[in-house]
């Protein structure tokens, strides 16, 4: 029974994948359901000519994400082209926003599609990946510093915006430079991921008994000391990373316009330090959500901070639903045209 089980998911497994995530798509437009109504009522308020803006802005974020990867995989010696790396970041995008597994899911997937398509490890592709996190918030850093600035000069630096900007930077940094760490001794690097390894093959022998080792250990083993070489290897050569930390930057910023962006189409000039630091904490708490996107929590979040900042809730909570919906909208159907044409193509097994 389990031999025809296996037989028939390996047959249909992109008809299958494609089910899951079309679901997982009307779910998401489900949970959104209500930020969606109120998208549409508010859209009678704004100025829809400044709104189009969104377009080129997320045009700018997608192409500094693709020069980022570009950039990372040319240190480790693969020239991948533009168009690729392009078509996969929205790809990216879409799994991400759609699974709510904390960007687990996309890193997954990355590495599957880097492989098949762009030729390189699934563990060098991994790497990128962290290196791309790991850049991102070290560019932010220096975002957080200009939003405090730009609020103590409106005297909007209260206490309790030093204390989330000051733990958020903390926990921001500690994870970064705890991530270099373990990546940077090959011993911690096998004793750490060896470890999650048997976690998580323990978890799934509870569902599945007669699958004794669900990930391969000592094919693990191999992973992670490519992982370690690759991560030596930007060690050795950190001078060029230069390049992918100034599309990072431009990354970061091009998101925070997006938003401000919906401001402005709602009239609102407000203190922009104040979206910088909100757009962190949600981002950063939306992690840990179960729903796809974060929906609730992100909001939940982003509103408070700008609350806190001084930006009425009247006026953070529609423009912060807007920015979600219409960036979702941009993002994740062609995102998903070029998923489903992966899964159509013999390249993506």
């Amino acid at each position: 029974m389990t031999d025809t089980n296996d037989s028939f998911f390996k047959r249909r497994w992109k008809l299958i994948l494609n089910i899951i995530t079309i679901l997982a798509l009307f779910a998401l437009l489900y949970v959104i359901r209500d930020q969606l109504s109120q998208t549409l009522t508010n859209l009678s308020r704004v100025w829809l000519g400044v709104l189009v803006l969104m377009l080129p802005i997320q045009l700018l974020n997608y192409h500094a994400q693709t020069k980022m990867y570009q950039h990372l995989f040319q240190i480790l010696g693969n020239k991948l082209s533009y168009k690729f790396l392009f078509r996969t970041s929205l790809e990216l995008n879409m799994v991400n926003s759609v699974f709510p597994s904390g960007g687990v899911s996309g890193v997954s997937y990355y590495g599957v599609r880097m492989r098949d398509g762009g030729k390189v490890t699934g563990a060098k592709a991994t790497l990128v990946q962290v290196m791309k996190v790991a850049l991102l918030i070290l560019s932010f850093e220096l975002l957080l510093i200009v939003g405090l600035f730009l609020m103590a000069i409106e005297g909007r630096a209260s206490g309790l915006i030093l204390f989330v900007t000051g733990s958020l930077s903390t926990l921001l940094i500690v994870g970064t430079l705890g991530s270099m760490y373990i990546i940077g001794s090959k011993r911690r690097i096998n004793s750490f991921f060896i470890a999650v390894t048997k976690f998580f093959n323990g978890a799934v022998r509870l569902f599945r008994p007669k699958n004794p080792e669900t990930i391969d250990i000592q094919k693990a083993h191999g992973v992670f000391d490519d992982m370690h070489q690759n991560y030596m290897h930007f060690r050795r050569h950190y001078k060029k990373l230069k390049a992918p930390f100034y599309w990072a930057l431009t990354a970061n910023l091009s998101e925070i316009m997006t938003i401000y962006v919906v401001y402005i189409a709602f009239g609102e000039w407000v203190n922009i330090g104040a979206v910088i630091l909100a757009y962190a904490v949600a981002n950063f708490a939306g992690l840990v959500s179960v729903l796809p996107g974060g929906v609730g929590v992100y909001e939940f979040l982003m509103t408070a901070v700008l609350v806190a900042g001084g930006v009425p809730a009247a006026v953070s909570l529609p423009v912060t639903v807007m920015y979600r919906v219409l960036n979702t909208l941009i993002q994740v159907p062609p995102g998903y045209y070029f998923y489903h044409k992966t899964l159509q193509s013999s390249g993506a097994t």
